[in-house]
């Protein structure tokens, strides 16, 4: 147990990461009610758009100066897939069956894989990224590189501003009222269509910050991350209440941390050495996921309708 605290940090690096892709789903999903199982790809578009930009830049360029480069790069590339997306794939089929704009998702994540794989043949191995510098920085017991340091900060900063967003300006307040009901809202003079939009545009936003503190973390990106990464960030969203913004960070720390400490303690049980690390932790994820709809099915935090935002 003298490596609990390494694994809870552990954890909070990597739920903060869930956190960040959980609040794209769960703001779609507070508006129009639309799992947009294409956001993982849209997360992993935002990371090699910032690796685009800091391929590009001049030679010797410092890392430190490159960072904001690459974060509006990867925003951009990010946030115009969302809206696009948006626009052409699932706005045609606001008014159909809902299995026709899920069908749709999942056809568009495949081919955001794709096109990434062919745009980056090497990509299947992993394209190198670019590190901060500093680190290991050794707080107790407790080892905290660089990478997870912007990985915390970013997720703090990017909840917070997104909550007084949402709470004081008048399109946060349109967005709640067309979460709560997008007819009586369009009734009251609210374009809906746009809220929509920057709904969108808000988890491009956040998924290519998560993209690219990604990147830092883990020294290296693939054209597929955003497969395993948009699923459990799906289930933070889904375990801290579907359409709850404060629910998606939440659900996304305590699943980082269960994830951690089961990859970390499991193995060690006598008889279940098999079940610790690598594809298990993706199996301990929907397992608690199951545990926590069996108790309370609203999800953690339930679903506060004037949140959904």
């Amino acid at each position: 147990m003298h490596t609990l605290p390494q694994q809870l940090a552990n954890g909070l690096f990597i739920g903060s990461m869930y956190g960040l892709i959980a609040i794209g789903y769960t703001m779609v999903y507070g508006i129009v009610q639309l799992i947009n199982f294409a956001h993982g790809e849209i997360y992993m578009t935002g990371a090699f758009g910032a690796l685009a930009v800091y391929t590009n830049l001049p030679d010797g360029m410092s890392i430190w100066a490159a960072l904001p480069l690459m974060l509006a790069g990867g925003a951009l590339v990010s946030v115009l897939i969302a809206v696009g997306a948006e626009r052409l794939a699932y706005r045609p089929l606001r008014n159909a069956p809902r299995l026709a704009p899920l069908i749709t998702a999942i056809g568009l994540s495949l081919a955001l894989q794709q096109a990434v794989f062919l745009w980056y043949p090497n990509a299947t191995s992993g394209k190198p990224f670019p590190q901060l510098p500093g680190g290991p920085f050794h707080i107790g017991s407790v080892d905290i590189q660089s990478g997870d340091i912007f990985l915390v900060v970013a997720a703090v900063v990017c909840m917070s501003a997104l909550a007084a967003f949402v709470r004081t300006s008048r399109t946060g307040r349109a967005m709640q009222a067309t979460a709560q009901d997008p007819d009586t809202a369009q009734l009251m003079g609210i374009d809906t269509n746009r809220i929509i939009v920057i709904a969108f545009a808000i988890g491009g936003f956040f998924a290519a910050v998560a993209g690219l503190a990604s990147g830092l973390k883990y020294g290296q990106i693939k054209y597929d991350i955003g497969f395993q990464a948009g699923l459990k960030a799906f289930t933070a969203a889904v375990l801290g209440g579907i359409g709850n913004i404060y629910g998606a960070m939440l659900g996304g720390l305590v699943l980082g941390i269960a994830e951690s400490c089961a990859s970390a303690y499991i193995s060690n049980i006598p008889g279940m050495e098999q079940l610790g690390g690598g594809s298990w932790n993706t199996v301990w994820a929907f397992v608690l996921l199951i545990i926590v709809l069996l108790v309370r099915p609203q999800g953690l935090l339930g679903e506060r309708v004037a949140d959904r935002a």
